[in-house]
């Protein structure tokens, strides 16, 4: 995921202003303004001056692009690069900045061998666009591959210790988080956005879990839930698949009724079986293919929700290439 600097030549404050509330991680502006930047937000500035601007127009400018960055220096590509060169400098530096004039532009930037550039350094014409240049470069995760799962069974389960996942971001109706007893197999577990008579909606919560259960995580990582802690960034996951990024504000373990709800699944290779430990209560969901929140306290067998199936082995949420069984 790279990072996204706003280049302020000339330096305007209200284009600095800006550029702060949507959320960017650096700025560039003159060097006489340096300093009373850096005093408005806890946020990268460098001046302008100290970073070298290179048109990527033959093999000769891409080498000396990368000499400058071997040697340390601060090289943004400006804006007219073209991808195979990008991809060149990538593949052996970790510090390739590079201009972007427009939406596409930053997201091709971001983008490149899956990984993005270092940074994607966004110029003043796009300042209309710059909240969804962020969203679209910072936020968006990709997709997820979903897929309908049918529900086996729903049985209590007794007391145990279950997970709320507090965000500090408001999710919308069809939005969740991915858990499950076995990262091959998960579940889009629904926020609580929906009403009804006897609870207010949470809509920055997602009611996700056992203790036990693994998260899918932003980066094809796992966690349990147990481990999840504030301001840890953790994937969102909509019903199409589309992701996006938040953060924890807050870890909520409780002891309370559970139920275990098992389903199955088409895979690639197969018939997947999968469960997950849920609160018995109305207000925890599943989602069913259309987006539609189905309460556990409803779910009967025969049901449709959404899953994600995959192959299993992960050791400390990382994926790992080994003969793993799950029950």
């Amino acid at each position: 995921m790279p990072q996204i600097y706003f280049r302020c030549v000339p330096y305007s404050k209200n284009q600095v202003t800006l550029a702060l509330e949507s959320g960017v991680d650096g700025l560039i502006v003159p060097s006489g303004v340096v300093e009373q930047t850096a005093a408005l937000a806890r946020c990268t500035v460098w001046a302008a001056e100290e970073t070298t601007l290179l048109a990527l127009k033959s093999k000769s400018d891409e080498e000396n692009a990368l000499a400058l960055m071997s040697k340390g220096e601060r090289v943004i590509l400006a804006r007219g690069w073209e991808v195979i060169p990008v991809e060149n400098l990538l593949a052996q530096s970790n510090q390739v900045f590079a201009e972007a004039g427009s939406l596409d532009e930053a997201r091709l930037a971001s983008g490149i061998l899956e990984r993005g550039v270092t940074g994607v350094v966004v110029l003043p014409e796009t300042e209309a666009d710059l909240k969804e240049v962020v969203a679209a470069c910072k936020l968006f995760q990709g997709r997820e591959k979903l897929g309908p799962c049918v529900i086996t069974g729903v049985t209590p389960a007794g007391l145990g210790h279950r997970v709320c996942a507090d965000t500090l971001s408001l999710l919308r109706h069809g939005e969740g988080m991915l858990t499950g007893n076995s990262s091959a197999f998960t579940f889009l577990v629904h926020a609580e956005t929906e009403h009804n008579e006897y609870v207010a909606a949470r809509p920055f919560r997602v009611n996700a879990g056992a203790v036990h259960a693994y998260i899918r995580l932003p980066g094809d990582k796992t966690t349990y839930l147990s481990e999840l802690v504030a301001g840890q960034e953790i994937l969102i996951v909509n019903a199409r698949g589309e992701t996006r990024l938040s953060t924890v504000g807050r870890v909520k373990i409780e002891v309370r009724p559970m139920l275990l709800i098992e389903a199955r699944a088409e895979a690639e290779d197969g018939i997947r079986t999968g469960g997950v430990f849920l609160q018995n209560a109305e207000t925890i969901r599943l989602t069913a293919p259309d987006g539609t929140p189905v309460s556990v306290v409803s779910l009967k067998e025969g049901d449709l929700v959404l899953c994600r199936t995959d192959a299993a082995g992960r050791h400390f949420g990382m994926r790992v290439r080994e003969d793993i069984q799950e029950a």
